[in-house]
């Protein structure tokens, strides 16, 4: 029974006792007898008034309870002829108000947060309470292996220790490290965490830094290449001159003595000129011209370069086969940058299959159609590339040639990227290296 009845049959039960005391003590004087009764009446209908007013602040904590358990923040209390029950409604109206204007700063902020979630280059996973991930953004699903990971553990969709995941999956908190995937992309990993009624939830911030670390790459080298080629430029033309006026003095010396000076003298200038050349190999990368595209033929540049390569690879018993497509459409590029960069490649190939030390001495060419456009796949059998990691392959000066100067992948990548073209190199796992070069087809 609630308190509003128990009172209501405490009333009651107090004044039909004074009614039945009144009508046995005073059954013989009636005037009296009706007074009072009419008095008890009185002071019950007085009694169940004040009940009512007393308890009428409950009905509007009911009402305001009803209002929060709904979330109904935009609706108020209406006014009572109560001038002290008024507070009451007041002070309600002025929470609700309140509960009201934070509820939509709430949302605004999280609206606003969801905005910028999707709009942030930076991929950003954040995890429920045991670990699962319970948020990607736009960036984050683009990951590889985390397209339809809401619900799963980061380690299940890691896959090999050694990629991306399974290195943002062990990352400290608090910590921000440089990560690299299989393919050689950078990436910079932060994890951190916030708190959520009470109890802490980790997050994953992942930028990539590809673009930015090779620009910075790019921007040293240049400086690096500039600063050399202007102080060897010098050397070696003071030196040419040099050279050049001493053989001058050659019919002077004793005969027996001439032969041994020229000789030595032309040794230091073929060594002179190809320092020269060493060092214009390095310009050429910084003194690169603009790529003006025109439509031309992935295919007929590739015959031009096999034509070129076929007999250099025949008395090396390097057996090339060509798969060409016909049905493939003009690709816009500049011809002569293209030819240039494509030649360092089948050059490299060939280079990477004599050094390779293995029986069978094979370069495939594979040219085919895709939806947007060509690709064109450079097969060699040398395997020089199964224990280099992906991300030192196009690292300025990095070689695996005995020799080499590292520049040759140096320039494929700054024509390829110049063009927008998409590309790979990495070894294939069945003892072959692919170099890939996607085309895009805007001719």
């Amino acid at each position: 029974m609630s308190l509003r009845w128990r009172l209501y049959a405490y009333l009651i039960a107090a004044h039909g006792l004074f009614l039945v005391t009144t009508v046995v003590l005073l059954r013989e004087r009636p005037a009296l007898m009706l007074a009072l009764e009419a008095a008890v009446l009185l002071s019950l209908l007085l009694g169940v008034r004040l009940i009512r007013r007393a308890l009428e602040p409950l009905g509007y904590t009911r009402h305001f309870h009803d209002l929060l358990q709904d979330q109904h923040y935009a609706a108020r209390l209406q006014q009572s002829g109560d001038a002290e029950l008024n507070e009451l409604v007041q002070l309600f109206n002025t929470m609700l108000g309140l509960l009201y204007q934070e509820r939509l700063q709430i949302g605004e902020q999280q609206g606003f947060l969801d905005r910028l979630l999707e709009a942030t280059p930076s991929a950003v996973i954040v995890f429920d309470f045991d670990g699962r991930i319970s948020l990607l953004n736009a960036s984050a699903q683009a990951l590889v292996g985390l397209h339809s990971a809401k619900g799963m553990r980061l380690g299940d969709c890691a896959g090999d220790a050694g990629s991306l995941l399974a290195q943002l999956d062990a990352l400290p908190l608090g910590d921000s490290q440089l990560l690299s995937d299989t393919d050689g992309r950078r990436y910079r990993g932060q994890r951190g965490q916030f708190y959520d009624r009470g109890f802490a939830r980790h997050f994953l911030l992942v930028e990539e830094l590809t673009e930015e670390l090779a620009s910075s790459e790019k921007t040293t080298y240049e400086k690096l290449i500039r600063v050399l080629a202007h102080e060897v430029n010098n050397t070696v033309a003071a030196t040419g001159s040099v050279l050049d006026s001493l053989l001058y003095y050659r019919g002077q010396l004793a005969e027996h003595d001439r032969d041994d000076f020229a000789t030595a003298i032309l040794a230091v200038q073929r060594r002179n000129a190809s320092l020269g050349e060493f060092i214009e190999r390095f310009t050429r990368v910084v003194k690169m011209p603009t790529p003006e595209p025109r439509p031309n033929a992935v295919r007929d540049i590739m015959d031009d370069i096999l034509y070129l390569y076929r007999e250099p690879c025949r008395s090396r018993g390097i057996e090339l086969a060509w798969q060409r497509c016909d049905d493939v459409p003009a690709i816009a590029m500049d011809r002569q940058l293209m030819e240039q960069a494509l030649l360092n490649v089948v050059k490299n190939a060939m280079e990477a299959v004599d050094a390779g030390a293995v029986d069978d001495k094979r370069i495939a060419f594979v040219l085919a159609r895709e939806a947007d456009g060509v690709r064109l796949s450079v097969i060699d059998s040398g395997n020089l590339l199964g224990q280099v990691p992906a991300r030192q392959l196009f690292t300025p000066f990095f070689t695996t040639k005995k020799g080499g100067q590292g520049i040759g992948l140096l320039f494929v990548r700054e024509v390829l990227n110049r063009h927008g073209f998409a590309y790979k190199l990495a070894a294939n796992g069945d003892g072959a290296t692919s170099f890939d070069i996607w085309f895009t087809s805007r001719a």
